[in-house]
């Protein structure tokens, strides 16, 4: 049996007419960037999202620059972020001439401690990044509460984490600024690249929104040095299409998740594997579930073997990438991030998935730890 990792195909073939006719309305219209379709999706997706205003952007990787951008985060600045994430964020923070300052984890649900941020507060702080990995919110309460005290602002990476709450309220709405990716693997993914930024401030919405086209408030005239940020209209078309299907993809993520539970414990009891952590006060959205494992790369091997797919996030944390070796961090010094590097393992849970091809992958597990 073949289990891919993400079958997008199989999503695809449930939406292809509804897809390319939104795809040749805007050939038809031929306004490719911004216009309409754009402004469309960012007032549906400010409903979602729960905020005043929601601005397209290119992609979640300039979602987290320009929103750090509109901050005015440069040079000397420090902005705390957690050392196990996708790149863009640590890599939005030094492409501006800050300092990226990593801190550890919380090992149940792999997002930034709260204590760790806290000490790592100084008196060149600007901002905090929380990141809502795999789908499920960092604590924001006691983020959001370290902010104010500090006097700083808090930008949500939510790039994985669309439709997902915390305390009943939505992500990318609990602190300044939210950052959304539409890579083609997330809950919500485009044809392509894309990305959104939230916000209930309107000062810093206009902010973005003048930095996302170049700094420009009309044709030629620059009032600041921006950046080729805007959303095309062709990705925001094929989103408008996904968008009412995302509450029923993401309920079938949450039921696949449900449905491991039931099948580790049911075929694979004495299996060695620590499944992903549910908060009590929090909706997990299941962008990835992430198994906490020994002989992490063996097991690897021998699902791949199986035909089976698997991936891991993030083999080797920020502060162990080469690139930042200059701020001087060693291995051991945060060894929550060390551990889950060494240990994670993402199964399949896309919405398609069948219980057959769930039960095949947690049963090859078992063999695996049984031989």
């Amino acid at each position: 049996m073949k289990v891919p990792l993400l079958d997008l195909h199989a999503q695809f073939q449930g939406i292809r007419d509804e897809v390319l006719a939104a795809i040749g309305r805007v050939c038809d219209a031929q306004r490719f960037v911004l216009g309409p379709e754009v402004e469309a999706l960012e007032r549906e997706l400010a409903r979602v999202a729960g905020t005043r205003d929601a601005i397209g952007v290119s992609s979640g990787t300039d979602a987290l620059l320009v929103a750090l951008m509109a901050l005015g985060v440069g040079s000397g600045d420090e902005v705390i972020v957690p050392t196990y994430s996708f790149f863009a964020t640590a890599g939005s923070v030094s492409r501006l001439g800050a300092r990226a300052v990593f801190v550890d984890i919380d090992p149940a649900t792999f997002n930034i401690d709260p204590d760790a941020a806290r000490r790592a507060l100084s008196a060149r702080t600007k901002a905090i990044i929380p990141v809502h990995l795999f789908g499920q919110s960092a604590e924001m309460a006691e983020v959001t509460s370290m902010a104010r005290e500090a006097g700083i602002a808090v930008v949500e990476d939510a790039a994985q984490a669309i439709g997902a709450r915390y305390r009943d309220q939505p992500v990318g709405s609990l602190g300044t600024l939210g950052c959304f990716s539409f890579y083609p693997s997330k809950n919500l993914g485009a044809c392509g690249d894309g990305g959104l930024v939230t916000t209930n401030d309107q000062a810093l919405a206009e902010r973005v929104r003048l930095l996302r086209s170049h700094g420009a408030s009309q044709q030629y005239r620059h009032e600041v040095v921006g950046g080729n940020f805007r959303l095309d209209a062709l990705q925001a078309a094929v989103l408008r299409v996904k968008l009412p299907h995302l509450p029923a993809w993401t309920a079938c993520r949450q039921a696949n998740a449900a449905r491991y539970r039931q099948l580790f414990a049911e075929r694979a009891p004495e299996a060695p594997v620590r499944l992903p952590v549910e908060a009590p006060d929090r909706t997990h959205i299941y962008n990835q579930f992430v198994l906490r494992v020994p002989a992490r790369d063996a097991l690897r091997a021998h699902l791949a073997a199986a035909g089976i797919g698997t991936e891991v996030y993030y083999p080797l944390p920020f502060h162990l990438q080469p690139c930042f070796a200059s701020l001087g961090y060693r291995r051991g010094g945060l060894p929550e991030a060390e551990r889950a590097s060494a240990e994670s393992l993402a199964l399949p849970v896309f919405p398609e998935l069948s219980e057959e091809q769930q039960r095949y992958v947690v049963e090859q597990i078992a063999d695996f730890y049984h031989r």
